[in-house]
């Protein structure tokens, strides 16, 4: 029997909410149950368009469960969006450059179920703060992953905010861009116009640059594969890397002290050896700074669940508060979009109701 079979078990009621984490090449998608559990997952091919992106996501949708069974469904989308209205636009890595009315189209695509759209690094973090906290032995630590910072180590560089229960998007949508923050004004020159980005040295491109794949492996990879076997200008290179990303945890630390700053995206698939080396740099820098080292840099960097798709877990935690709002919670914001790509609602209240876990958002 597969997931998707056994899930549908415990499907006798409606109530359960599916995310979508939606991408050039491939949508994830997971279903949660009312206790915020996730029950099925699936993955299948991105359909470019707007027709194409509606039609896939429709067909995800499907394979996880009946439309009659779902309460809400939550999308993460690259992209400019407007959360109240449920648009994106200039989606340029699935073939959207017009403003897309997605929530709507997508929700009469499923017989009426609600939609939420979301950026995608924002479901990201929410996703993680929600299966951190699932995952905590006590109600103390449970709180504490209610307070994070997501760190995206992937194409580009950037940070989802989930801020004492909330997703903090900014005024205008760009909390947590630290990407494009400079730490070497003589560093290589960022597309963004600036020179010395985070993103510069961080990145999978930049480290595509510093050290091209030789063997058919990407290439952080083979960088720490080759840094493992003591080649020199490997372990330059590896440093070089954890020191910029150390330099991106500080930043967040210092700026919103947050809890805990979770490392995600592709190049965070490195999993174990790459919190290793993330956490002697920080080590390193407190050595120097007594303020540095109160901090305790090191035990807050923590790594994204490689086994669960946490980007679509959170556009599933968001599709459960929009479900929330049609019963009689509150009503979402009508903020205008924002330029920058990301949102345009500032903040986003997460907080569990008394039946068992279920997950209520406030705007």
């Amino acid at each position: 029997m597969s997931t998707i079979e056994q899930a549908a078990e415990r499907r006798e009621d409606p109530g359960y909410t599916v995310g979508l984490d939606i991408g050039g090449t491939k949508i994830l998608g997971a279903l949660l149950d009312t206790s915020g559990a996730v029950v099925a997952t699936t993955r299948l091919a991105t359909e470019l368009g707007p027709d194409g992106v509606v039609r896939s996501a429709a067909r995800a949708v499907r394979e996880l469960a009946d439309p009659a069974t779902v309460g809400g469904v939550g999308l993460g989308i690259p992209g400019i969006i407007d959360v109240a209205a449920g648009t994106v636009r200039h989606a340029v890595n699935l073939g959207i450059a017009d403003e897309l009315p997605l929530a709507d189209r997508l929700s009469a695509a499923l017989d009426g179920v609600p939609v939420v759209v979301e950026n995608d690094l924002n479901v990201a973090a929410v996703g993680a703060a929600h299966v951190l906290e699932r995952e905590a032995m006590s109600d103390d630590a449970a709180r504490e992953h209610e307070d994070l910072a997501f760190l995206a180590l992937g194409t580009g560089v950037a940070s989802g905010l989930v801020m004492d229960g909330r997703l903090r998007r900014g005024v205008t949508g760009a909390a947590g861009e630290i990407g494009h923050v400079p730490i070497d004004p003589a560093g290589p020159e960022c597309p963004c116009g600036q020179r010395g980005c985070i993103e510069t040295f961080v990145s999978g491109t930049a480290l595509a640059q510093a050290w091209p794949a030789r063997h058919g492996k990407p290439a952080p990879v083979e960088l720490f594969e080759a840094a493992a076997s003591g080649d020199a200008e490997a372990l330059r290179v590896r440093a070089r890397f954890a020191d910029a990303v150390a330099a991106a945890v500080r930043l967040l630390v210092l700026t919103v002290d947050v809890h805990y700053v979770v490392l995600g995206g592709g190049v965070a698939q490195l999993g174990e050896p790459l919190l290793d080396v993330v956490r002697e740099a920080l080590r390193e820098q407190a050595k120097v700074s007594g303020f540095l080292a109160s901090l305790e840099l090191p035990g807050r960097v923590r790594l994204a669940p490689s086994d669960i798709p946490v980007a679509a877990v959170g556009a599933a935690v968001l599709g459960r508060r929009d479900e929330e709002a049609e019963a009689g919670g509150a009503a979402s914001s009508s903020d205008t979009a924002s330029s920058s790509g990301r949102t345009a609602s500032s903040e986003t209240d997460m907080r569990a109701d008394d039946r068992g876990g279920a997950l209520t958002w406030r705007s």
